[in-house]
């Protein structure tokens, strides 16, 4: 008999006879002559109820049905006669799968996030972070979907790289060398070139300068993937591992640029509250009561755009106390970019025009001198969501900007080589996908999107 999940069941038009559930038991109660199980297997929130006759052959076996036993139940689908559910099931057999003893961690009580992180193998099975990984499921999907449907083609670039795209230098090392004898040069440094690639070599910080190569040949591309950062960081928003997503348009400006990225979120958003709506329902409940409602400010208001000139000006006539001062001249933190999308504009914000000290080499010097040609988007509860910016086409001023940040031609020739081979106005952006599960979720903490968070000194699993 083929198998019905959960969600199939409880969507059901009309009663199924005979049906069998394959799941998780989350509960059971008995009662006389009557034992009910819930019965959940991840396709959706809820779970089914069954209910299995004592008269039955298997309900000897009903003791071993605790929760987290695995089950197959063989039945019928019918009306329920309890209340909130519509279906459930009357079982004809009974097998446990899987046995699982009282010491099984998820018992049906309250537990903490941080216990939670810690049994990163079972955690999938609670409801909260069912719901997370299937909203980051659905997500991925999207994602794919508003890209295809605009005829971009999906590139694939390298996890190993020899470039720093954002010049940060916060690197993971790839090597083969030995690390208490490594070979030396006749200075005293390591000698790379006996390495396993023959140079330094790296987890990759951004897949960037690859999709340009292939915007360069196919006009649309994106990249969604695994990207890597060796920063110290121990905040609820940095991960050392986590996906981004990196369009890149050929023949685009700054202002294409921010259309596209404001066009992509709303998206997103359109797309989970359509295809995930109970999901969000419980997070609406349990995790963020406000969640719905900052969903659907950035869904139905236009961005509000302007440039950091003016955005630094407004957080300096705020007469609000920031923890950290603005001045220009300075990166924008959460609190500032929260500030004008929450309290000042009351609308999403995208701001560009950045100064050129504080952005990385490739992005396009504005006439002034003094700023390029980034963008950042701004949500409420989040701040900065997507950063993008128009890339720099003109060969004399990328070589300019490559000297002016220390950056050795030699090492991105084939960068170069785009502005020297049919250059052409460029422009993409970077949406960091766990940020963005985080906006939809209301989970405050990115390692709670993650299925394995990887921070620092945590690489379990």
């Amino acid at each position: 008999m083929k198998r019905t999940t959960v969600k199939e069941a409880l969507a059901s038009a009309g009663p199924v006879d005979p049906i069998l559930v394959q799941g998780w038991v989350r509960t059971r109660r008995d009662s006389k002559g009557f034992s009910f199980l819930e019965v959940n297997d991840g396709s959706c929130l809820k779970g089914l109820q069954v209910i299995v006759d004592a008269a039955l052959p298997d309900y000897a076996h009903i003791q071993r049905a605790t929760t987290g036993a695995s089950v197959a139940v063989t039945g019928s689908l019918v009306p329920s006669k309890g209340q909130g559910q519509k279906w459930e099931v009357v079982a004809k057999t009974l097998a446990i799968l899987g046995e699982a003893d009282a010491t099984y961690p998820l018992q049906k009580k309250g537990h903490t996030l941080e216990f939670l992180r810690e049994i990163a193998h079972l955690r999938p099975r609670s409801n909260l972070f069912g719901a997370v990984f299937r909203v980051r499921s659905r997500l991925a999907y999207a994602i794919h979907q508003f890209f295809q449907s605009r005829g971009f083609v999906y590139a694939h670039t390298p996890i190993i790289t020899a470039s720093d795209c954002e010049g940060a230098g916060e690197l993971f090392r790839v090597t083969t060398l030995d690390a208490k004898a490594p070979p030396l040069r006749e200075d005293g440094a390591v000698d790379f070139t006996q390495d396993f690639f023959k140079k330094k070599a790296f987890l990759t910080v951004s897949g960037q300068l690859e999709a340009e190569v292939f915007a360069c040949a196919f006009s649309n591309v994106y990249t969604f993937g695994p990207t890597f950062r060796a920063e110290n960081s121990h905040t609820s928003r940095h991960a050392s591992e986590f996906w981004m997503i990196e369009p890149e348009i050929a023949f685009c400006d700054l202002a294409g640029d921010m259309d596209l990225a404001e066009e992509f979120v709303k998206a997103l958003i359109r797309d989970v509250r359509e295809h995930c709506a109970e999901d969000l329902e419980f997070f609406a409940k349990f995790v963020d009561k406000e969640l719905l409602t900052r969903l659907d400010f950035v869904l139905e208001r236009p961005f509000v755009r302007l440039s950091y000139t003016d955005a630094v000006d407004i957080l300096l006539n705020s007469e609000k106390t920031f923890e950290y001062p603005i001045s220009w001249g300075t990166n924008l933190q959460s609190e500032h970019e929260r500030y004008l999308t929450e309290e000042h504009f009351k609308s999403p914000v995208t701001v560009y025009n950045y100064p050129k000290e504080i952005k990385p080499f490739y992005m396009r010097l504005n006439d002034d001198g003094k700023t390029v040609t980034a963008m950042d988007v701004l949500v409420p509860g989040i701040g900065e969501i997507v950063g993008g910016s128009q890339r720099e086409e003109r060969l004399d001023v990328l070589l300019d900007n490559m000297r002016r940040h220390g950056i050795n031609e030699k090492d991105y020739s084939w960068y170069v080589d785009l502005r020297r081979f049919g250059t052409v106005p460029h422009a993409g952006f970077g949406l960091g996908f766990e940020r963005m599960l985080m906006f939809v979720t209301g989970v405050g903490n990115i390692r709670d999107v993650i299925p394995f968070a990887r921070t620092p000194g945590v690489c379990e699993f």
